[in-house]
């Protein structure tokens, strides 16, 4: 009886282990398979749709972020997720939608951060 006591503690006591495990590998895939870019969208960008298709691309790519217009006439663009995925946004952004005309895609890698839980359009302070 003693040993089937002892036996059940360990078992206990190593689901939890393994459920703490798996929990940390999880949190640490997350960080280590995504990615963060910061994007600057040059050319006639504004005034055509370009922070709307931004949205609805990236949310069916599942990315997470936020598109926006700036002072200066560009669109910055932040995103979170896999780095192939980011990438088939980006030569999205690089076609633009039908009414635009990209001249310029300039993007900087940064380190996932976890911030977001959607992707949607916000504005600049002018």
């Amino acid at each position: 009886m003693g040993n089937t006591r002892e036996l059940k503690r360990i078992l206990t006591s190593s689901s939890c282990c393994f459920t703490f495990i798996l929990r940390c590998v999880n949190i640490l895939t997350r960080f280590v398979m995504n990615f963060r870019a910061h994007i600057f969208v040059r050319g006639r960008v504004q005034g055509v749709f370009f922070r709307d298709h931004t949205r609805r691309w990236a949310s069916s790519l599942g990315l997470t972020g936020w598109v926006r217009n700036l002072y200066d006439g560009r669109v910055e663009v932040m995103v979170e997720g896999e780095r192939d995925i980011i990438n088939n946004l980006i030569n999205r952004l690089e076609e633009g939608p039908p009414l635009s005309h990209v001249e310029e895609v300039k993007v900087s890698w940064e380190d996932y951060q976890g911030e977001f839980d959607e992707f949607r359009i916000t504005w600049a302070d002018f």
